[in-house]
Formats: structure tokens, sequence, C-alpha cells
């Protein structure tokens, strides 16, 4: 089981990217998949959690508005686009998976991480 996030990067405040995901060793269309991030000295927290069809998402508070988690089965993948960046969004972001056919935000519950990609938002 491998999940590879990528697209991080340095972005200044204001700006935009795509985060990628991309599973193997499983079956992904099963999986709920999720994005959280991890500031530097602090915890890992939600940012936003698809159902196994891409018909339900969630979406922390903070990122409302501004970030769109979507999937393709197809291609085994789960996107987070991120725009209107902030700096307070500078942080690791990581993608997890679990077994369900519903939106799940709790953390703990979710079966596979990735590697996670860093993102900084700076002027």
């Amino acid at each position: 089981v491998q999940l590879q996030a990528c697209g991080g990067g340095l972005v200044q405040p204001g700006g935009c990217l795509r985060l990628s995901c991309v599973a193997s060793g499983f079956t992904f269309s099963w999986f709920a998949m999720i994005w959280v991030r991890q500031a530097p000295g602090k915890e890992r927290e939600f940012v936003a959690a698809i159902n196994w069809s891409g018909g339900a998402t969630y979406y922390a508070d903070s990122v409302k508005g501004r970030f769109t988690i979507s999937r393709d089965n197809a291609k085994d993948t789960v996107y987070l686009q991120m725009i209107s960046l902030k700096p307070e969004d500078t942080a690791v972001y990581y993608c997890a998976a679990k077994l369900t056919n519903v939106v799940v935000t709790t953390l703990r519950l979710y079966d596979y991480w990735g590697q996670g990609t860093e993102v900084t938002v700076s002027s």
C-alpha cells in the first residue's frame, strides 16, 4: 500500500497550488480520502475529506471556500486545489485513506497514510 503526495512548494500569499495523492496497492474506489496538515510545532489537523464516489465532501472552517477536494477513481488519485493561500496555510500536507463509503473526518480512524508534501506560503 502506498500513498504518494506531491504538488507542494513555495507560493506567495494569494497564490494557488494543486496537491495530488496517487494511491497504489489497494482498491482506491472503496476508500474515503482525507487531506490533513501539520504546521511546525503543531498537531496534525483535518483539512478536507471526500467519500468513495466524490459525491460528498467536508471541509475545515479555516479552508472552506478556498480549498476543494476531488478525486479521480480511474486514476487512483485524490486532489486538493488550494486558492487564496495564506501564510497560516504553511504546513506539511498529508493524504490518508479509510475503507468506508462515507465521509470520515476523524484522523485516528484512517488506515493508510502518505508521506506528506510541504507547502510554504510566504512573500
